[in-house]
């Protein structure tokens, strides 16, 4: 009766229950890489859409000063020195702190955006165009004063007032700088860029005309060229101040001039001041190597090589240059979000693409080390010297890509203040004292000094990799709401 009443049936169901399960189980995990596949495609997308037009406005701002060099070059070799010394000057006591100034609106617009408080964008973007313009007044004394300033520090007296004579043309050109920074941030944040690629674009296009006509025909010579500068300047400013007025696109967040941008200034200036340290401090110790390769025996060989590298890695850095603003913006949207996983997920998508980047255009750096000299000069003592510096230069340009993406992920945070220590540490504590030691002590030259930068760069990223690896991100996600909403208010736009 036992057996009869036993029914193998009732058994069979469990079986099937468990194999199926097992069925689902697996196609669970395998959904779940799916949707994680899926998401780190979506991730490579939003940064790439974003990385190739911010790489595309870098390139063309900086172009303005090259064409405005390469058109005083043929007006002979003082005028082209004296033009380069003050772009430099321009460069090191004006331009790089604005740019650091302007990097503020990275966190706090960013952010801000992600919780969707638009109207703040507006806010953030014109309290800071209020500070930078306050902060480019002793700037613009500074380049009125170029001339005794270069001549108090040893530089050639011929050279200098040529130099100062440049610079006093280019001080419309600095207040113009400070806006521009402010309003490409402000566009950046909300992941309007294509924009800026027009508007950048048309400005260049027109300055190679004015700089034909200013340095040409008006026979201004190179003060034209500095002059052009400035309008191109404004040019853009004025293109891109018209898009955010008109465009829809910004109708959310840009609802005209309000008195809230004059309130809450010390916020603004507590992350933009450790910012512009942070930025200056990397780029004052590439300019300060070649100071120091004029200290060198065979100054001239020295200075030529160095200056060809600089500007070398200066091009080249453009690429993880903009890819450091796209996972700035992604960043900070997520964190204000309140998303701590995507933010978490943009960091490390754009260190393996900025590493795949930096491997290849290394690769191509090494391939054209023979030719590349050629493209600056004509002396085979330099091309070689270039042919050598060339591998070191792509080495340098990993790991700037690398410290690069990370200090994007700082801004996109808040850690201006640890990035501006980490910077002070890495590049004035072991970078420019090694530089010194190889180049000097050792006898290694100008490869020496680039060394030094390398040392530098290997002690900046890994602190920024240790840094990024050890975030909360959760906790990230928590300062993030606590820094957008103390800064909300009620919009009360007075036009």
């Amino acid at each position: 009766m036992e057996r009869e009443n036993y029914k193998p049936s009732l058994v069979t169901p469990l079986i099937q229950s468990c194999e199926e399960n097992g069925l689902n189980n697996g196609r669970d995990r395998v959904g779940e890489e799916g949707i994680k596949r899926k998401q780190i495609l979506e991730e490579v997308k939003r940064q790439l859409w974003l990385a190739g037009p911010l790489i595309a406005v870098s390139l063309l701002q900086y172009c303005l000063q090259m064409i405005s060099v390469m058109f005083v070059g043929h007006l002979g070799e003082l005028s082209l020195s004296g033009a380069s010394m003050a772009t430099s000057f321009a460069a090191v006591t004006g331009f790089s702190f604005l740019l650091g100034m302007a990097s503020a609106l990275e966190t706090l617009s960013g952010q801000s955006y992600g919780a969707k408080q638009y109207h703040m964008l507006g806010i953030h973007t014109q309290r800071s165009m209020f500070v930078l313009l306050l902060v480019s007044i002793p700037l613009a004394v500074i380049w009125a004063n170029t001339e005794p300033i270069l001549i108090a520090v040893g530089q050639d007296a011929d050279i200098a007032t040529e130099a100062g004579r440049y610079a006093r043309f280019m001080i419309p050109s600095i207040f113009a700088y400070g806006l521009l920074q402010c309003l490409v941030k402000f566009l950046q944040t909300q992941n309007i860029v294509f924009p800026m690629v027009v508007s950048s674009g048309i400005a260049t296009l027109l300055h190679i005309l004015l700089c034909w006509v200013l340095v040409f025909k008006s026979g201004l010579g190179s003060k034209g060229a500095a002059l052009a500068n400035s309008i191109s300047y404004w040019n853009n400013v004025l293109l891109l101040a018209l898009y955010v007025k008109f465009s829809s696109s910004c109708a959310k967040t840009w609802t005209g001039f309000s008195k809230e941008a004059f309130e809450n200034t010390p916020t603004f200036v507590r992350l933009a001041i450790p910012s512009a340290v942070m930025v200056c401090l990397e780029m004052w110790s590439f300019e300060m190597v070649v100071l120091l390769s004029g200290l060198l025996p065979n100054p001239e060989l020295e200075t030529s090589v160095l200056s060809i590298s600089l500007n070398t890695a200066s091009t080249v850095w453009m690429i993880p240059f903009g890819l450091s603003g796209a996972v700035s913006t992604r960043v900070s949207n997520e964190l204000g979000a309140g998303h701590p996983g995507a933010a978490r997920l943009a960091v490390w998508v754009a260190v393996v693409m900025t590493v795949t980047e930096a491997l290849l255009v290394g690769l191509v750096l090494i391939l054209i080390r023979n030719i590349w000299g050629y493209a600056y000069s004509n002396e085979i003592e330099v091309v070689k010297y270039v042919a050598k510096m060339m591998p070191i230069l792509a080495g340098s340009h990993f790991l700037e890509g690398l410290q690069c993406v990370l200090s994007g992920n700082a801004r996109g945070c808040g850690w201006q203040k640890i990035g501006a220590y980490v910077n002070l540490g890495s590049y004035y504590i072991v970078g420019i004292p090694s530089a010194i030691l190889l180049a000097f002590v050792f006898h290694i030259g100008g490869k020496g000094l680039w060394l030094g930068i390398i040392c530098a760069l290997v002690v900046q990223s890994l602190f920024l990799l240790v840094i990024s690896i050890n975030t909360n991100w959760e906790e990230q996600a928590n300062k993030a709401k606590e820094r957008v909403y103390k800064s909300v208010a009620p919009v009360e736009a007075v036009s």
